[in-house]
């Protein structure tokens, strides 16, 4: 038996079900820049970069001098009495760094789930309204708040109610819902007419506080939402005196080829929640806000004794200089126009590959079958063989192939990965992938 399987058969014995979304058997062991290695000493090319939140690849030498040098100076004292210097730089540097001319104020925390709590309790604190919109697809994160905004699995609502009240869920611009011969312009206005409706018969626009929306969703498929529609709703929203908040956790940090995913839609946001990538994966999250908004409550409204801890803050203030400097903002546009070409041309040789959507080094990539609706089975069987070649990739919706390696993979790093995914699809299209055994348990079960 291989060390993964030793350390997966003990570790059974005391991780909860709910704690670990179920892909391949296993564990890992160190990483570099893109690659990573198992246990076992296997080496893995990552399409995956720790779910988004690796943008500058693992264990970036920069990022580990800066937590190796912090770490000898203070590991940590509770910000929520005393300030610390690395957190204090870095809150300038987030206020500057967002979009809009505007005064803003940042409050730290310590992952994207309590980043969108914050979100929620500053929303409500500065409109003095109950009501949050969010939309189906979306996930927002785990505690109770942002569980209650997320909606991309049913079994974050199972026995755990209830829920936060006055969350209300509108249907997200999907373009999967778009109709046969639908232009977006014509989709774009059909769902604006569904999100209106309630504000036609039983929910007052003065009692909503915010809407938050993904630009760009993470995993609800990489999907972006009509630019027309996002106008819409950033229109609707100011004029009823609604915050417009983002969610940039997964889709922000260049991800998408510009800083923040909202960047590719010319809005600025009275709220930016980020987490994930903002300290290359150290336990660190922010939300930016207008200065007026975020000075609505009194602490401790939203104190928590591990925020901006000065190693995660100096990890982060890293993080951004690396991003800057190995300008990975212009990297992952100009690397993700060269993925969206290869999957467009796996898509014209294999008629199992659906509608393929890339926004920067970011992309989802349908399994279809013969009559077009999604395929389950070979998109599980297409990340498994992947899995056996040396490459983590995994699915969403659970036939949606996740493309989000970390923006600093090379150029040759990606064609090896583009060599062993077609040598798969060539797999799949003779017949000769099977399904794992466990494969009714993996990936986002509903």
């Amino acid at each position: 038996m291989s060390k993964n399987l030793d350390i997966l058969v003990e570790e059974a014995h005391f991780l909860p079900e709910a704690l670990r979304i179920k892909y391949f058997d296993i564990v890992l062991d160190h990483g570099r820049g893109a690659l990573l290695y198992d246990v076992d000493g296997r080496e893995y090319i990552d399409l995956l970069a720790s779910a988004s939140s690796a943008n500058t690849g693992h264990c970036h030498p920069r990022v580990v001098r800066a937590i190796q040098e912090q770490a000898e100076r203070l590991i940590h004292y509770t910000p929520a009495y005393f300030a610390n210097d690395m957190a204090s730089a870095l809150l300038k540097r987030l206020a500057e760094l967002a979009p809009g001319d505007f005064p803003k104020k940042v409050s730290l925390g310590n992952s994207g789930s309590d980043a969108n709590d914050a979100l929620i309790k500053f929303a409500r604190g500065y409109t003095g309204r109950p009501y949050i919109i969010s939309f189906t697809g979306a996930y927002h994160g785990s505690t109770y708040g942002s569980l209650t905004l997320s909606g991309v699995s049913l079994n974050m609502a199972r026995k755990i109610g209830p829920l936060l009240p006055d969350v209300v869920k509108m249907p997200y611009p999907d373009t999967h819902m778009m109709l046969p011969g639908e232009s977006e312009h014509d989709f774009a206005g059909r769902l604006w007419q569904i999100f209106e409706q309630p504000f036609e018969n039983w929910l007052p626009a003065e009692e909503v506080a915010a809407v938050v929306i993904e630009p760009i969703q993470g995993d609800g498929g990489i999907i972006a939402a009509p630019g027309e529609y996002l106008r819409r709703l950033y229109d609707f929203a100011h004029a009823h005196g609604i915050l417009f908040a983002v969610d940039e956790i997964n889709q922000g940090l260049g991800r998408t080829g510009r800083l923040w995913s909202v960047d590719n839609f010319g809005l600025a946001p009275d709220m930016i929640s980020v987490g994930k990538s903002i300290a290359s994966g150290m336990p660190l999250s922010a939300l930016i806000g207008r200065a007026e908004i975020m000075d609505s409550l009194a602490a401790p409204a939203n104190v928590y004794t591990t925020t901006g801890n000065p190693i995660c803050a100096a990890a982060a203030l890293a993080t951004l200089d690396v991003i800057r400097d190995e300008r990975l903002v212009e990297r992952s546009a100009r690397l993700g126009a060269h993925a969206r070409e290869f999957f467009l041309g796996m898509r014209g040789k294999y008629d199992f590959i659906g509608d393929v959507r890339f926004y920067g080094l970011n992309g989802g990539i349908d399994i279809v079958g013969k009559n077009g609706k999604p395929d389950v089975a070979a998109a599980t069987e297409i990340i498994y063989n992947l899995f056996k070649l040396g490459v983590i990739m995994i699915s969403l919706r659970g036939n949606i192939l996740r493309f989000q390696p970390p923006l600093v993979i090379t150029e040759s790093q990606l064609d090896e990965a583009f060599s062993r995914i077609e040598r798969t699809f060539g797999m799949l299209a003779a017949g000769e992938l099977q399904l794992p055994d466990n494969a009714g348990s993996v990936g986002w079960v509903k």
